[in-house]
């Protein structure tokens, strides 16, 4: 069975193909991916009818090249899958109209897939799959938050954000620091340079008696040391604060993601998301994980950020266990709020830390 994915819930435009052979974990035929960076660099962050219109122009040559490049013909495919939330309400749209409408012409059914679930499941294409059960962090820049992850379709909340994410933190505070957009990876290239014992920034909520996270505090702090600097603080000064901002928000992480293992009982930890690829957060994991015996497993690097393989994986792994919602109504509709929710479609319950 070969299931087309297509991902447009924000500034990326990404298509891939899967393969689903059995119960073996679905193999990934060929992905493309297109980011629109530069189109949204001069405004400082993501303008949503510039990224609708960008997906409009992107998803077909992009489904072209997938299809050339695995040696599919389009009737080839059998299940159209496609984000369905949540994002940004238009370009979520965009995505939906397209699956369903490629569905509609080719006769093959459609089927909507949750962003998170996506990003939580793409380390099953990395070159060290997790097994379930585990612990995912999901951590980028409109999400953070800790699963307890049973199989698909069978999550349970642990902890979240109350305010902003950490990959929100990340890119406010480079931008701040006079920082190109996105400011997060240029933050943690500059913190290479930087002290983080300079400067004394807070850890919200790291000793509180749940497992949610809280980042815009830490915004409000690096703002103050700014201000304090000066109006020209210096490249040694601005690597130093980028180093104690991303000491901050990695020791919250870490600390809530061990809080986590201990409070399940589990002993295997998935990092998803754009932040997974921070190399001081992978170093760190990697250290706390190993000290009590856990494993800790990432996607591949091109698989962090959004991307059509990780929807069409999704939509892959839930047909193999016979929960995938076929629609042929193509009836498309999106959720640019959507809770990761149990399997009874309620928003699953908190769990408290240790």
């Amino acid at each position: 069975m070969i299931v087309l994915g297509i991902e447009t819930s924000c500034d990326e435009t990404g298509v891939a193909l899967v393969e689903v052979r059995g119960d073996a974990v679905p193999v990934l035929l060929a992905q493309a991916l297109h980011s629109q960076i530069d189109l949204h660099r001069a405004y400082g962050g993501v303008v949503p009818e510039l990224a609708s219109r960008d997906h409009i122009r992107r998803v077909l040559p992009l489904s072209r090249n997938v299809l050339a490049e695995a040696g599919l013909a389009l009737d080839a495919i059998d299940v159209v899958a496609y984000t369905r939330g949540p994002g940004l309400a238009g370009a979520l749209l965009v995505g939906a109209g397209f699956a369903c409408a490629l569905g509609a012409a080719l006769e093959k059914p459609v089927l909507g897939i949750h962003h998170l679930e996506g990003h939580l499941l793409s380390p099953f294409l990395s070159n060290d799959p997790p097994a379930f059960a585990f612990v995912a962090l999901l951590v980028s820049g409109g999400h953070t938050q800790l699963m307890r992850v049973g199989d698909v379709g069978r999550y349970e909340l642990l902890g979240e954000t109350i305010d902003d994410a950490a990959g929100e933190a990340f890119d406010k505070a480079a931008k701040m620091m006079g920082l190109a957009y996105p400011g997060g990876p240029l933050l943690a290239k500059l913190a290479d340079s930087g002290r983080a014992d300079a400067f004394k920034l807070p850890r919200p909520l790291l000793h509180s008696a749940n497992l949610d996270f809280s980042f815009a505090g830490l915004k409000t702090a690096v703002m103050t040391q700014l201000r304090k600097c000066g109006d020209d603080p210096g490249e040694q000064v601005k690597a130093d604060l980028a180093a104690a901002t991303q000491q901050a928000i990695v020791d919250v992480l870490v600390h809530k993601s061990i809080a986590a293992l201990e409070s399940t009982g589990l002993d295997r930890l998935v990092v998803a998301g754009g932040v997974g690829a921070n190399a001081r957060l992978r170093e760190q994991l990697n250290a706390r994980c190993a000290a009590r015996g856990a494993r800790v497993h990432y996607p591949e690097f091109d698989l962090c950020t959004d991307n059509g393989a990780m929807i069409a994986l999704a939509a892959a792994m839930r047909l193999q266990r016979g929960i995938a919602d076929l629609r042929t109504d193509y009836a498309f509709d999106v959720r640019p709020r959507w809770p990761l929710a149990a399997p009874s479609g309620e928003p699953p319950p908190r769990v408290t830390a240790p």
